[in-house]
């Protein structure tokens, strides 16, 4: 990869996690000159990942679901900090659902400890890391492939899951509203979402800071509904009284420096 296309890589993942950034901020961030900026926030803009908007650029929220590949590169490291915080309450035996997203792909990075595990996941990221690990018994939910969300989803697969005993489903969202609704974007997400959830023992939410007080097409589960959340450590105040007001357990996991 050549030296421009790192440093578009690099800036398309700052203006993402950011979400709005002014073009001096990406001068001084990238020590380079405001024609240079202009130049690669163009190149940018023509991708469709981000926008212009008054002295400035910000990430790109005119379609409802963002692309797989540009949600992934948020807050990956924090992501990974929750991942092997959430692989800490899995014990040896247990049979687990894996969400879709990208707040829980990299959760079987941490289970390769575990005895005799079975994950069921629609999750194709999730299956693909799974591979190497014998421990991991991998169900693969029926379904077409989703390239938005890297996921096979089906009308029925939410129907499927209610035959499996689950004893515990790790869960994402687009979103968590400050009345603790938790929301997604893809109604056919919604209806697996769902049946993970009613047929679960435990329920575990995974979510990253970046997603609380908003909110997405529909609201698929309650904080009411979560025996856990496992966030990073620079989740906002609100949330973790929020969790505090309803009962809800939280993990704060932080980033390996």
């Amino acid at each position: 990869m050549g030296m421009k296309s790192f440093r578009l890589r690099r800036m398309e993942q700052y203006i993402l996690e950011k979400d709005t950034v002014s073009m001096e901020e990406l001068c001084r961030e990238f020590n380079i000159s405001m024609n240079t900026v202009r130049l690669d926030v163009a190149q940018l803009v023509n991708k469709g990942s981000v926008e212009k908007v008054y002295g400035g650029v910000c990430s790109n929220r005119k379609n409802s679901l963002v692309p797989f590949e540009e949600r992934k590169m948020r807050n990956s490291e924090k992501k990974r900090a929750i991942c092997r915080a959430a692989a800490e309450l899995v014990e040896d035996g247990d049979i687990i659902y894996i969400d879709s997203g990208t707040t829980t792909m990299y959760l079987v990075d941490f289970l390769e400890d575990r005895k005799n595990i079975t994950i069921l996941t629609h999750n194709l990221n999730a299956i693909m890391r799974a591979i190497p690990y014998s421990n991991l018994q991998i169900i693969c939910l029926p379904g077409s492939l989703d390239r938005r969300t890297n996921s096979f989803v089906a009308a029925d697969t939410g129907r499927i899951l209610e035959r499996y005993n689950i004893k515990k489903a790790f869960v994402a969202a687009a979103g968590i509203a400050p009345n603790g609704d938790i929301t997604n974007s893809s109604p056919m997400e919604f209806e697996i979402k769902r049946a993970a959830i009613e047929n679960s023992a435990h329920v575990y939410l995974m979510l990253d800071s970046s997603k609380y007080g908003k909110t997405s097409l529909l609201t698929f589960a309650s904080i009411h509904d979560m025996e856990r959340i496992v966030a990073d450590a620079e989740t906002d105040k609100a949330f973790i009284e929020l969790c505090a007001q309803n009962n809800v357990a939280l993990t704060l996991a932080k980033a390996e420096e």
